[in-house]
């Protein structure tokens, strides 16, 4: 089955003002099937939303793709022209920002905002546009929409902007959403709540989603795979539960390693001593396709053959692969 989105050995890098040159991405391939979730899941400066970016080509004027391929829909969107392209965004592929704040206009009434969305790819009047507006807000906000409809962003709470951008995303009935950590300002309860969203409007319009995110904890129930990223390379993918509860690679270990346990009931008080991931994440400066495993400085099961060339990925099982030595036989 042909995949509805296939990323082919993405390379990005950013210049900077001194004319130095750093590869935020290297290597990077991965699938996505219709109406799949797709976890990202990674520390800060791993890359994660320097994908999402580069996915639709809304890279920073600093930034360039080198090479590589993105198939959506059998179409590849690095060759696409201005034109194709603004068809694509909002209607067929959506992107939900990781803040509300920055995302939403200040001076204008969420309802025209959601309205704008649809109007930039159907031609209605201005009436049929408010209804269709009005109809994306009640599924997101069942009981609250022309509320919702009439306020200004700074009238809402947190979770409320992130559903505002939600019924953005999903105003032109796309096939894709990319969430670039939606839930990253929001309170634990908040998060279930927009998590709960997601799954309901995933299944009512059989969207795909690739949710990225630095909480593996988020995607344990939500996501169908994981995809985890250091350095700008993808350094494990797999099912979500053999990725989450049978890690193969050592900073995929540290990473859940590092997350408080379920304390339990009546156990409110009791101290845990979380575990850290020794060292620093790799300068900006350094590219990410160096010719030695990237986390070997780090890594607490590294060997000799790791400062000495590039890992390959490792088949382990069904779908799971590892970019680790340690995997070789």
């Amino acid at each position: 089955m042909t995949p509805l989105l296939e990323v082919q050995n993405l390379r990005v890098s950013y210049s900077a003002r001194t004319g130095q040159t750093s590869v935020a991405l290297a290597k990077v391939n991965f699938a996505l099937a219709a109406g799949e979730t797709l976890g990202v899941l990674g520390e800060s400066g791993s890359g994660k939303s320097t994908l999402a970016a580069a996915l639709l080509r809304l890279l920073p004027p600093n930034g360039r793709i080198e090479r590589g391929a993105v198939f959506f829909e059998g179409h590849d969107l690095l060759r696409a022209t201005p034109r194709e392209l603004e068809k694509i965004r909002g209607g067929r592929i959506a992107m939900v920002f990781q803040e509300p704040l920055l995302a939403l206009h200040p001076t204008i009434r969420v309802g025209e905002q959601v309205s704008d969305v649809i109007a930039a790819h159907h031609s209605s009047g201005r009436r049929a546009l408010r209804e269709q507006a009005r109809e994306v807000l009640a599924a997101v906000f069942p009981t609250d929409a022309e509320r919702i409809f009439d306020s200004f962003p700074h009238q809402l709470s947190g979770g409320q902007r992130a559903r505002v951008l939600v019924a953005q995303a999903i105003a032109c009935r796309p096939a894709l959403i990319i969430a670039d950590e939606p839930t990253a300002s929001l309170d634990p309860e908040t998060q279930q709540e927009i998590l709960a969203l997601f799954r309901t409007l995933r299944e009512k319009f059989a969207l795909s989603l690739i949710w990225i995110t630095h909480n593996p904890a988020l995607l344990e129930g939500f996501a169908d795979r994981a995809l985890i990223m250091y350095a700008g390379r993808v350094v494990e993918v797999g099912p979500v539960k053999s990725v989450l509860s049978s890690p193969c690679h050592p900073y995929t270990e540290g990473l859940l390693g590092s997350l408080p346990p379920n304390l339990g009931e009546g156990n409110a008080t009791h101290k845990v001593k979380l575990s850290a991931i020794s060292g620093d994440t790799p300068s900006s400066a350094n590219s990410a396709d160096e010719c030695h495993c990237r986390f070997e400085p780090r890594c607490p099961d590294r060997m000799d053959v790791c400062r000495e060339r590039e890992p390959e990925m490792v088949h382990i099982s069904g779908t799971h692969e590892s970019l680790c030595f340690k995997q070789v036989d």
